[in-house]
């Protein structure tokens, strides 16, 4: 129990970090920024606590470190030398006096809940190092690389797209965004069920699919896909989108 506890100790502080940032940059968008670097922060906090070495546990955090560096990344060079995004922007205005108290347990601690249950099949891999490699291991690793193909180079795709003067109030509808309205969602969905195939291995690992099944859940019905439908819905050109695309798993495209 004391390794759960310490873990949830070190997050605690490390979000209430990002909300004093946030408190004098003045902009809650940093949140996005402290979303993937959280996750190698508890990824390799468990490692150390736990003082096991074990090829599982080293994976895994290397596979969890790629993600999050590269998706911290993202988010910043997106975000950078811009003002706030306009979902923060909208709970400061709704917010009112209450927006410092509202901001730090409802974006910052409320996401340090999120990351802590996401991250779980990480954090009992890093405590139980586990027996030699089965075949969940490789089925797992595989399905984390796929959704490691389709987060990634979906967000390079998308990043191009906007750079792109003549692109310009445009949908993006080529490459992989062609079989899917956001393949970089379901790339990242993907990724944590293949974590948890390979924390399968272990035992009462059965437990942490409250991580696969929260990101899941964020993703398809919470602050991932709705509000990225809401903001375009309504459009003529998405409205046309949505009728030929797949909003989550990569389809070919229905015929008009």
């Amino acid at each position: 129990m004391n390794y759960y506890l310490t873990l949830v100790g070190i997050l605690f502080l490390y979000m209430s970090s990002w909300f004093t940032y946030a408190w004098i940059k003045k902009r809650n968008d940093v949140a996005d920024v402290a979303w993937g670097l959280g996750f190698v922060i508890m990824a390799w906090s468990s490692f150390l606590i736990s003082n096991q070495i074990s090829w599982r546990p080293l994976l895994v955090n290397l596979l969890v470190t790629l993600w999050g560096l590269r998706l911290a990344w993202h988010i910043y060079q997106r975000n950078r030398n811009k003002g706030e995004d306009y979902r923060y922007l909208e709970w400061r205005e709704q917010w009112g006096k209450w927006f410092y108290l509202r901001s730090y347990f409802q974006v910052f601690i409320l996401q340090g809940i999120m990351l802590f249950l996401i991250v779980t099949p990480v954090l009992l891999i890093n405590k139980d190092i586990g027996s030699t490699t089965t075949a969940l291991d490789i089925i797992g690793l595989v399905v984390w690389i796929i959704g490691f193909f389709f987060e990634s180079v979906g967000d390079w795709q998308l990043s191009q797209f906007i750079k792109n003067p003549t692109k310009k109030g445009k949908i993006m509808q080529s490459g992989l965004w062609h079989y899917s309205r956001h393949p970089n969602y379901f790339g990242e969905v993907t990724q944590w069920w293949g974590i948890f195939l390979i924390a399968l291995s272990l035992p009462h690992a059965w437990l942490t699919i409250i991580g696969p099944l929260t990101i899941t859940t964020l993703i398809l019905f919470v602050s991932g896909i709705p509000l990225l439908e809401k903001s375009f819905a309504g459009r003529t050109d998405f409205e046309e989108y949505k009728k030929k695309t797949s909003i989550f798993l990569p389809l070919p495209p229905k015929n008009q």
